[in-house]
């Protein structure tokens, strides 16, 4: 149902107990905060700030559900709310639903590099998004390795018997039986040891990682030059440093920054198969 415009007096008095708020949540005041925040909600309910920053006092809090509420009733006003998406992604986290948590915390990091890539906002999401990658990774890893290691216990323990029988046909076992048995052994153990090759941690490679921070990328940009940087890290450069290359230190201005779209897609590869490189940026 669609809301109806509140008269311009309700409006506000709803943005004052909005200034209430933010200076009760300044001061740590959590409980003050939330109640002017929720009388500002009853003036105007289709404001969504009014929904976001009750959702941060609720997160301080660690009243999750109440965050879930908050956020998922911001985004019926709008579905592009970089912190409803964020918030709601924690909160999803916390009860451990790693898809849905995640899915709203990319949601937000793209909005939000969209909007402002060097806000430190956007280095939050990320920093958070990449914790739940790699936690996900964890639990994902820990069961594969114990599957692994039962099935590698069972076909060594299978091909044992398997000698064991056709040893006992025979009136001697042979040197070459041996010797079968134990290179099948060997061959068994390279095919287990390559099963876990992706879930085995070793060096991001360089060309997927910022010449900068030396970090994985995340937002890929490529300079007339031909050197591929870390979009948020090569704008803070330019406008603190200087307008040049980094690298080749020739002219450079923001406008000649393009995306470098093959990079992004290999980086993102790589992390859908090595979850543990979350970690390292």
């Amino acid at each position: 149902m669609e809301l109806r415009p509140v008269p311009a007096s309700v409006a506000k008095q709803a943005e004052l107990r909005r200034l209430d708020g933010n200076a009760f949540f300044k001061k740590e005041r959590i409980g003050a905060a939330i109640d002017a925040y929720t009388e500002a909600i009853t003036l105007c309910p289709n404001i969504v700030v009014y929904r976001t920053n009750r959702a941060l006092c609720y997160q301080k809090r660690k009243e999750w559900t109440k965050v879930e509420e908050d956020c998922r009733k911001a985004l019926e006003l709008d579905k592009d709310s970089v912190k409803a998406h964020y918030m709601l992604g924690l909160a999803l986290l916390e009860r451990q639903e790693y898809v849905g948590g995640i899915k709203e915390l990319e949601k937000a990091f793209d909005l939000g590099r969209g909007t402002n890539p060097v806000g430190c906002m956007v280095e939050e999401i990320w920093q958070s998004l990449a914790k739940a990658k790699y936690m996900e990774w964890e639990h994902s890893s820990s069961k594969r390795a114990w599957r692994l290691q039962n099935l590698k216990e069972t076909c060594e323990k299978a091909l044992a018997e398997y000698h064991f029988l056709d040893d006992s046909r025979a009136e001697h076992a042979s040197k070459d039986a041996a010797h079968d048995h134990s290179v099948q052994l060997e061959f068994l153990q390279a095919i287990f040891r390559k099963a876990a090759q992706a879930d085995t941690l070793t060096q991001v490679p360089d060309y997927l990682c910022c010449k900068i921070t030396l970090d994985i990328f995340r937002d890929p940009v490529i300079t007339p030059s031909g050197v591929t940087y870390e979009r948020a890290v090569l704008l803070e450069h330019l406008n603190q440093v200087g307008k040049f290359d980094p690298v080749t230190r020739e002219p450079l201005d923001q406008h000649q920054l393009v995306p470098n779209l093959a990079i992004k897609q290999a980086v993102q590869v790589y992390l859908n198969e090595h979850g543990w490189a979350y970690k390292m940026s």
